[in-house]
């Protein structure tokens, strides 16, 4: 027999499969295999959840990001005026926009006015920060300009001002409502500085997914908004967004050389960055941290299969006597330990696909009977939990927990391998 078995053959798998099957009556270890394969599952679900839950984080921060922000600005160094102040204001600003544009890789270069102000309306106040911009470079930012998520028409921009989500739900406004905006940097009087105070009709109400924009952000025509900051003539800075923001380094130089030499960069990645490198750093020490739990699972097949062969010690001493070799025997056990690490994988990889497909219906069921705010979207910065699917990860999360299933399984199956038939069989 030893000489016509080839590995992994039909006889080597009907005998792991007799012993998988077998009740504990018959020697069995039937418990032990349900075990290992349920915590295999639960630790492969939860590795391929965890992934999932952080792609989506990252994606869906990063897309809010770029889908209502910059991918760089451009401002000037400045210069000081003759009452002391730094004046960083760029009055030729239509050119540079101009001249950025022009750049190959970049799809808009708008020009600025930003400024922190006081908004009002009845009883309530609010912080908010307010960005002059023109109506066609406001049609091109997706995450504000979407008319799926936002009230009312942008094409009424020019005769109101749009105000994000949040800061509408914080001063209770809806479309035609009016909002105070309040300056402490206002008309220039003989009795100093006083208060410059406007009213605007709310026209376009965008949500851009994240709560720190929405909660902040209000958007009024460029022209007004220099008038309303004492800013005539001039803008702040230019936004410019490119075709390829992940290679954002690559059109800085460009950039900076069609602007000017008094002009300064600053990208989204070096606004987001420290927080996308501890998202990093997170991600790393989850996968370790989680790795480790799927090891876990992965001992308990070890356990089991050195029941199972102290259970049919005598088998493997009738099989040996047979004319079985080392090898075989060692192949039978080890098809025993990771047949349950294969069915407890791809049990784990469906359950894990399913949670996150439809992670926001259970998560909604979760909040539910948890009676609420489970997920606060002022510390989150997002609203929703997000999950995105990677093949990458879910390949990663099998990949790890096949290679620990048999890595484990090898050191029983050798020692059943290496078990003397004569004492096997001498108390018997």
């Amino acid at each position: 027999m030893a000489e016509t078995t080839a590995p992994f053959s039909r006889f080597e798998w009907m005998i792991a499969w007799r012993y998988l099957r077998a009740r504990r009556a018959e020697g069995g270890v039937s418990t032990m295999t349900w075990i290992s394969l349920i915590g295999i599952t639960l630790a492969v679900a939860a590795l391929i959840i965890t992934l999932a839950v952080r792609t989506g984080f990252r994606a869906e921060f990063v897309d809010t990001i770029l889908g209502a922000n910059a991918h760089v600005t451009v401002y000037t160094a400045g210069e000081v005026t003759a009452s002391g102040n730094l004046d960083q204001t760029i009055s030729d600003f239509d050119d540079w926009a101009a001249r950025i544009a022009e750049v190959p890789g970049v799809t808009r270069a708008a020009p600025l006015i930003k400024g922190q102000v006081m908004a009002n309306s009845r009883d309530r106040n609010t912080g908010v920060q307010v960005f002059g911009i023109r109506l066609d470079d406001l049609r091109s930012i997706p995450r504000v300009a979407d008319p799926t998520t936002a009230q009312g028409s942008i094409e009424e921009f020019e005769r109101g001002i749009a105000i994000g989500s949040g800061v509408a739900r914080d001063l209770g406004l809806t479309l035609g409502d009016k909002i105070k905006i309040i300056s402490p940097n206002g008309v220039k009087t003989a009795f100093g500085v006083s208060p410059r105070v406007n009213v605007y009709d709310v026209t376009f109400i965008f949500s851009a997914g994240r709560y720190d924009i929405d909660s902040t952000r209000v958007y009024l025509p460029f022209e007004e908004a220099q008038v309303f900051f004492n800013k005539e003539g001039v803008a702040d800075e230019i936004e410019v967004m490119t075709r390829d923001p992940d290679r954002i380094d690559d059109f800085v130089l460009p950039i900076l050389q069609a602007a000017g030499p008094d002009a300064i960069a600053w990208t989204w990645q070096d606004s987001a960055g420290a927080f996308l490198k501890a998202l990093e750093i997170e991600d790393n020490v989850m996968f370790v941290i989680l790795s480790v739990l799927v090891l876990i699972a992965s001992m308990n097949i070890v356990s089991g299969l050195i029941m199972l062969v102290k259970n049919k010690g005598r088998d493997i001493g009738i099989l040996r006597t047979m004319g079985l070799t080392e090898g075989s025997v060692l192949r039978v056990f080890f098809l025993c330990g990771s047949l349950t690490g294969i069915v407890g994988t791809i049990a784990g990889v469906i359950v894990g696909v399913l949670f996150a497909i439809y992670i926001d219906p259970i998560f909604a069921l979760v909040d539910y009977v948890s009676g609420g705010g489970v997920w606060d979207p002022s510390v989150r910065g997002i609203y929703a939990l997000p999950a995105k699917l990677e093949l990458p990860d879910v390949l990663s999360a099998v990949a790890m927990s096949l290679g620990l299933s048999f890595i484990v399984t090898i050191f029983p199956a050798r020692r059943a391998a290496r078990m003397n038939p004569v004492e096997a069989l001498r108390y018997e």
